[in-house]
């Protein structure tokens, strides 16, 4: 054969082998685009979930995070191949967050790693409600879902001496609001972030007190808020309430408040106030002892705090509820006391 057909035939060849190695790779890409797009076969899932768990440790590798998707997924070593493969196709190996994360029905290698990279973790969310007390917080932080109640193994004291706060009562120390965190989390980190916004807001409500506040310090800006947002039946006579009690501070006056007095029943109260209980004298029997009880009584509310530091000017000393949920401001015992038999008695 002649040497120039020689050089044709093996420059065929070699076109031919290149031809068919760019229609490999291209398949085998169009191959890895198309697996990344189909959803996971997730394992067996545990009863009254509906989704499988992903952890990804700070630092981790691609190789690892692989290993993670493959193994939470029921993937094997194929699976963990695909997976490094396409985190190095897409660009995204180096974007993914840690964090807690779940993988859904219908979730693809794409849609998992697009998530990853966003950092949109699974989140639970606990709520404290205004006006709670601690034995409500605690309960709450027990029934929340995938959060691990570390603190139930604590005495109150030992608790908040985690927190930073020894010989703090827990009382109020916490800001009502709903609080997430990742799946497996500890409900001191949801305590701690609840203690640091209470801090925030009653910082900020001290500073913006009235000069004339008969109140000496941000605890005890607390504590009266406490009160208040158990007195409040309707918003519009939050200030008000809060007038009524500084102006009793102010002339020495007892302040008299029945929730100060069922929050020193404890457990005991059976939902129905009675004259013994208004007799019998504890920390917490403002009809008993004058000033502000020794701890606030319960959560108090970003509007229950600017009602403290800021009550409404008025020359009330005594107030009784509606019936409807509004209440009715008196200057004098006398007034008063016809409040009470209209309201009250039905007189």
């Amino acid at each position: 054969m002649p040497q120039n057909s020689l050089r044709r035939s093996n420059g065929g060849v070699l076109s031919r082998l290149l031809l068919l190695l760019v229609l490999a790779v291209a398949l085998s890409a169009g191959g890895l685009w198309w697996w990344a797009d189909q959803p996971f076969k997730l394992p067996e899932i545990a009863q009254g979930e509906d989704s499988v768990d992903l952890q990804i440790p700070s630092g981790s590798s691609a190789g690892s995070i692989s290993r993670g998707i493959a193994k939470a997924t029921g993937g094997g070593a194929g699976q963990e191949l695909l997976m490094s493969l396409w985190l190095r196709a897409s660009g995204k190996a180096s974007d993914l967050k840690a964090g807690s994360y779940e993988i859904v029905s219908g979730d693809s290698p794409r849609s998992l790693i697009e998530k990853i990279a966003s950092g949109k973790q699974s989140l639970r969310a606990v709520t404290f409600i205004e006006g709670w007390n601690w034995r409500q917080v605690r309960a709450a932080l027990a029934k929340a879902k995938h959060l691990k109640n570390d603190s139930a193994a604590l005495t109150d004291a030992q608790l908040m001496e985690r927190l930073g706060r020894p010989g703090v009562h827990p009382e109020g120390r916490f800001f009502p609001d709903t609080y997430r965190y990742a799946k497996g989390a500890s409900d001191i980190t949801v305590l701690r972030a609840a203690m640091q916004t209470l801090d925030k807001n009653l910082a900020a409500a001290w500073e913006s007190r009235r000069a004339d506040l008969p109140l000496k310090s941000p605890d005890e800006l607390l504590i009266m808020a406490s009160i208040v947002e158990k007195e409040t039946g309707a918003a519009k006579d939050r200030a008000t309430i809060s007038g009524v009690f500084a102006n009793r501070l102010k002339i020495n006056m007892r302040l008299q408040t029945d929730p100060t007095v069922i929050y020193g029943l404890g457990e005991s109260f059976d939902g129905n106030i009675r004259k013994r209980d208004l007799q019998t004298d504890t920390p917490y029997n403002t009809y008993t002892r004058a000033g502000l009880p020794p701890t606030p009584i319960a959560m108090a509310g970003s509007a229950a705090l600017q009602a403290a530091a800021q009550p409404a000017e008025t020359r009330a000393l005594y107030f009784v509820a509606r019936g409807d949920g509004s209440s009715e401001f008196s200057e004098t015992l006398e007034a008063h006391n016809r409040a009470v038999d209209k309201y009250i008695r039905g007189r």
